[in-house]
């Protein structure tokens, strides 16, 4: 039963999170392209700047929590399943993503996204197998 709905839901949340990449939050082009390499420091930089505690949870806390649904990716594509396969795929895909946003300037390549979304995944990933131990009716 939850694998079907996450067959169903899946398409639409990409979707979603596509558009909340390149469009969501009030963004607009911007006019050079943005690139921030440090992993982590950018991060902690953010942090100590941020004025407001719901920023720092949208920004960091979501980059984790909103990937969490890709760690389930092997209900679909079996080849997925294994944790090793699923990152690999999940880092190259992000990746993309993040040069799309870098080279259309609609958001800064960071890889402290592509660090958090890969967390998320792996939550995700370890959610997946406590659900498929634990609920084995309703998978």
């Amino acid at each position: 039963m939850l694998k079907k709905f996450y067959k169903i839901i899946i398409v639409p949340y990409v979707l979603f999170l596509l558009y909340l990449m390149f469009f969501g939050m009030g963004r607009t082009q911007m006019e050079d392209n943005l690139l921030t390499i440090e992993p982590i420091f950018s991060t902690i930089n953010f942090i100590k700047g941020c004025i407001s505690w719901k920023d720092i949870i949208i920004i960091v806390v979501g980059n984790v929590v909103m990937f969490i649904p890709f760690g389930f990716l092997g209900w679909i594509f079996p080849k997925l399943i294994e944790l090793k396969s699923l990152l690999f795929t999940f880092v190259s895909a992000i990746t993309i993503v993040e040069a799309i946003q870098y080279f259309t300037r609609m958001g800064i390549f960071e890889v402290d996204d592509i660090i958090l979304n890969t967390f998320g995944v792996f939550l995700g990933f370890l959610i997946r197998n406590l659900v498929e131990k634990k609920c084995k009716d309703w998978v």
